[in-house]
């Protein structure tokens, strides 16, 4: 089943994709011709790979086998989520003409942060990015959806994200030395078995109407998000009034602005406060080489 979805413009699907590191974790990957696919446990407990490239104002989404009525309207639902398809970026847009490091962000269409189906694989892969190497990262999600996601049917080598219920019956030992997960493995298990019972319902933080540091009191509530890894889910919700700093963050103000001179988070801070609540975005796509 093949579908084009329509995006509010301007839109730029290779600037999705390469926005962050997500289309190099499992179960995405990059097809031929700059397609993305990704192995897709549908609601109907199905597996399926979902193919997304580029389409005139838009996307195309194709999904193999036999796709029935319900299952369509959820690959296109998701498929919009995925790429923002909906986002209304112009007010980033007219905040960033104005600021060089800034000005190629509206002609390349970017602000539009790549996301997976469900805030939840979103908030386990973004536990996997604490005080590791983007290596490592690659390693414990690829280890993660191999172990624990359902499998592809024409390819069972290739997994599915497992869903909360699966890693909720994992148990803590099987994380830690089997998926190797290490000190997240706690954070992980709790979080999964919060999203099972449905005592944490991350789903419906995506339409909700909290203000942002309301939200963000939620997501720090989690087990294993600190201000880094709230701050990142804020940008996946489409909130951008928070900066996830990490080390790299603090390596680029410290350069751009401290002559290299060490820096702490309300550095980072400061230095987009102006942008107020698109400061993360203005942060996130900061042209941040050194001038010739």
């Amino acid at each position: 089943m093949e579908r084009t979805l329509p995006a509010l413009p301007p839109f730029s699907f290779s600037a999705v994709v390469q926005s962050h590191g997500w289309a190099e974790l499992a179960p995405f990957s990059t097809g031929a011709a700059g397609s993305l696919t990704y192995v897709y446990r549908l609601d109907s407990g199905r597996v399926a790979e979902l193919r997304v490239r580029e389409a005139p104002g838009g996307i195309e989404t194709a999904v193999d086998g036999t796709v029935d009525g319900r299952e369509q309207d959820q690959v296109a639902r998701d498929a919009a989520w995925m790429f923002g398809l909906h986002q209304d970026l112009s007010p980033f847009y007219a905040l960033a003409r104005a600021e060089p490091k800034l000005a190629q962000a509206e002609a390349r269409a970017q602000g539009r942060v790549l996301r997976c189906p469900t805030l939840f694989e979103d908030a386990v892969k973004t536990m996997l990015t604490v005080n590791t190497s983007w290596a490592g990262t690659i390693r414990m999600v690829a280890a993660l959806v191999s172990q624990f996601g359902d499998p592809l049917p024409a390819e069972p080598t290739r997994h599915a994200f497992p869903t909360p219920q699966r890693l909720a019956a994992a148990g803590e030992a099987a994380l830690r030395a089997e998926t190797r997960l290490g000190f997240r493995a706690p954070s992980v298990l709790q979080l999964a078995r919060a999203a099972a019972s449905g005592d944490l319902d991350l789903e419906s933080l995506k339409t909700t109407h909290l203000p942002t540091a309301e939200l963000r009191g939620r997501l720090l509530q989690v087990r294993g998000v600190g201000p880094y890894a709230a701050a990142n889910l804020l940008m996946i919700l489409g909130r951008y009034d928070c900066i996830p700093v990490d080390s790299w963050a603090l390596k680029m103000v410290s350069n751009e602005w401290y002559e290299g001179q060490p820096v702490g988070p309300a550095e980072v801070e400061a230095a987009f406060e102006r942008w107020g609540e698109w400061k993360g975005l203005a942060y996130w796509f900061w042209d941040w080489r050194t001038p010739a």
